[in-house]
């Protein structure tokens, strides 16, 4: 299985940006998941991150927190996301990146929570509320099973943290484009383009950005200022929640085929 700083190097050789997608697990159900991972897996994206709904989601804005919720009330369970999982991830070329919050690590145990996500093939892990000062442990022990955990980069983070950070981020640098929670914004704050600057001064590590993205010009501004990743989340849960589960799925294929065309050097095909 190809790492996701592997897989970095691959699409740098090719000059290529990354596009990762972001749903929540079990919004509307988890067959719709599962049918989303599959979608988005043929339709452009490079990596997929996977939310763990969580009754307190602090860095969510209201979109995925209303999809985390909406998840938890018919029952979602973190056992019943990685069996879906299990079935899922072999089918698919795009690494999975799990997001969920630290204290369900906790609660499981850091060895023990790291051994089940490995088992059924996550690749890699974002902490939204992990501190840079808590997050050796987690770092090294998810090495040695195999996974990477991505620390975040915030707007307001100094020169210092930054360089911290970037040193011990493992497979890409989380940059966040916005203070504040995830959400669709009508436009990216220029301070990304100063963000990315600095971070280049410091690391050759690839550094995503994310929060806030939702539109192809978005990510195109995003990929031209020298992001090696566009992720966008709350533009992809939004869909999966309006409609018919087919209506819904329709519309997260075509706005995953629209965001890798706009940063991409050649149209993304049609979907076999």
């Amino acid at each position: 299985m190809t790492s996701i700083s592997h897989y970095f190097q691959s699409l740098r050789q090719r000059q290529q940006c990354a596009l990762i997608p972001f749903i929540t697990a079990g919004d509307p159900d988890l067959e719709t998941t599962a049918d989303a991972l599959r979608i988005l897996d043929r339709n452009g994206a490079d990596f997929i991150e996977l939310g763990i709904p969580y009754s307190d989601p602090l860095a969510d804005g209201p979109v995925i927190q209303a999809a985390a919720t909406r998840a938890l009330h018919k029952g979602t369970k973190l056992e019943q996301v990685l069996q879906m999982l299990r079935d899922v991830i072999p089918s698919l070329k795009a690494p999975i990146i799990l997001f969920t919050y630290y204290n369900p690590i906790l609660h499981r145990g850091i060895k023990s929570f790291l051994a089940l996500i490995a088992d059924v093939g996550v690749q890699g892990l974002v902490v939204p509320d992990l501190p840079l000062e808590e997050a050796a442990e987690l770092i090294q022990t998810a090495a040695s099973f195999g996974i990477e955990v991505i620390l975040l980069v915030a707007p307001t983070s100094s020169q210092d943290r930054i360089d911290a950070i970037a040193r011990q981020s493992q497979g890409f640098i989380y940059l966040v484009s916005v203070t504040g929670v995830t959400g669709m914004r009508s436009q990216i704050q220029n301070r990304v383009q100063q963000l990315l600057t600095d971070l280049r001064s410091v690391t050759d590590k690839p550094i995503g950005v994310g929060f806030g993205i939702s539109a192809p010009e978005q990510a195109r501004q995003v990929q031209e200022w020298g992001a090696d990743a566009v992720i966008v989340g709350s533009a992809f849960v939004k869909r999966l929640a309006e409609g018919s589960p087919t209506e819904a799925l329709q519309a997260v294929e075509q706005l995953c085929r629209e965001l890798k065309s706009a940063i991409s050097r050649q149209p993304v095909g049609l979907a076999k």
